[in-house]
Order: C-alpha cells, then structure tokens, then sequence
C-alpha cells in the first residue's frame, strides 16, 4: 500500500469514526467497527480502484461490516445494551444537564430508525456530506437518499413530539 493510501486513510479516520459510533451507539463498538473496516480495507486494498473515492469504499466497508454483525445478532437473538449515559461526561450545572439531556435523547432517538435511515442521517446530519456524495457513498438513487431522510426526519420528529407531550416517544 503506497503513502497516498495511507495518508487518505488516516485522514478518514475521524469521520469513519463518527460514521460508526452512530450505527452502533457504542464508542467502543464504535472504535470496534473502525478497527475491523481498516483491517479489511488494508487486506484487500487490491479490490479498490484507483480513482474512484476511497472514503466511499471504506463507508461501505463499515457499513456492510455493521449490517453483518447486526444480523449475526438477531439469529443468536442477542439483545442489543442500551449505552451507559455515564460515557458522556460529567458536567456541573443545569445547562450542561440539559444538554447531556438533551443529546442523550437525540442520540437515543436516532438509534431507533432502521438502519437504512439511520446511516443517511448520520452521513448528511452529522458529517455534513452532500445528498449527492451521500447516494454515490452508499450507492444508492439520489432520490432514495432524499426520501430516507424524508422518513428518518419525521419519525425523528414524532419521536421528540411524543417526549414533549410527556410520553416515552416511541413514535411510531
């Protein structure tokens, strides 16, 4: 594997990292899907074609690596664990309660869509890509990256209505 590689995928590696904490909704598991989308990255690097976009290859990676683990789950029928708020830090004061809070509920509220959903939220809301970026990463129509995150925004939305009229906001 040549230098350019290398350097392209380190620079990756923060988004990548972001990308799969929240598939997971783990940092460890998180960190876990990193590791193994790298390693398979760097085995079969020969399977990736110059020119085309490296950080696309790499979200697949992870992302078919995701799917994988997450069906193997399902047959043992393992219960996915609920993250432990702890891991977000401890704060004084109201405000900063309010937002653990608060971003403890988003994050809680996006681990609920399907995956499907989830993964295009991630991309377009929390790593800023492109509708277009986005369909070309996942490899996908633009259009249904565009209504995916048409339903993950109302499900969203449903969620945090029924928190605010007091419910448990399970939307759907």
């Amino acid at each position: 594997m040549d230098d350019n590689i290398r350097r392209e995928m380190l620079a990756l590696l923060p988004r990548l990292r972001r990308f799969a904490y929240g598939l997971t909704g783990s940092i460890d598991e998180g960190d876990d899907l990193v590791q193994t989308t790298c390693e398979r990255a760097i085995r079969h690097i020969d399977t990736w074609q110059p020119g085309t976009r490296l950080d696309s290859w790499m979200y697949r990676i992870a992302r078919n690596t995701f799917l994988n683990a997450l069906r193997a789950k399902q047959v043992r029928a393992d219960h996915l664990q609920s993250l432990d708020r702890d891991e977000l830090g401890r704060v004084d004061g109201a405000r900063a309660m309010e937002a653990r809070l608060t971003f403890a509920a988003v994050r809680d509220f996006v681990g609920r869509l399907p995956e499907e959903q989830r993964s295009i939220v991630l991309l377009v809301c929390v790593d800023g890509l492109a509708y277009k970026e986005v369909a070309e990463l996942l490899d996908l129509p633009i259009g249904t990256v565009t209504s995916r995150l048409a339903r993950a925004r109302i499900a969203l939305k449903e969620f945090a209505d029924g928190v605010a009229q007091g419910g448990t906001g399970k939307g759907r």
